[in-house]
């Protein structure tokens, strides 16, 4: 079992329901295992001429934690069956420059909720896809995919 998990949400809204469930992560947590919510609404938009220059002072502390964590659980909403931009971005941050991704052979579980039936099956899978070129190792099962929330 990972000891340190470092968790986010593809969602910037305060009230939304993948917060929730990274709050619910928190709490649930088994003994011995910590959960680190960090967020990635400060990061900005992926540019390669701003990273030229150096990163922006909120990419070093997100790849920091992304660096030091054992496991990384995302909660993803699910938008146009996709993944929302701003955790695209997120990610296209961690993943830079090439060769030294913090993300690479790490680890990851992925959940979501939404008003729709399908409850971000789609932006899950599609999830999946981009863990394939980023050489992360999705978790398989369970799948939490929570559809119709209120």
């Amino acid at each position: 079992m990972a000891d340190r998990i470092v968790a986010f949400a593809g969602s910037l809204r305060r009230g939304s329901f993948n917060r929730a469930l990274i709050h619910a992560a928190l709490e649930l947590a088994p003994e011995g295992m910590t959960v680190e919510q960090i967020e990635i609404g400060e990061l900005p938009f992926y540019n390669a001429d701003v990273e030229a220059e150096g990163d922006p002072p909120s990419v070093p502390a997100f790849k920091s934690a992304l660096r030091q964590a054992d496991g990384i659980l995302i909660a993803t909403p699910e938008y146009n069956y996709s993944v929302p931009g701003v955790l695209k971005n997120a990610i296209d941050w961690a993943s830079r420059p090439p060769g030294k991704s913090v993300l690479n052979r790490k680890p990851a579980a992925i959940m979501g909720a939404s008003v729709g039936a399908t409850g971000t099956a789609r932006a899950q899978y599609h999830l999946r896809q981009i863990f394939v070129f980023l050489n992360m190792f999705p978790i398989d099962q369970p799948e939490v995919m929570i559809g119709n929330a209120a």
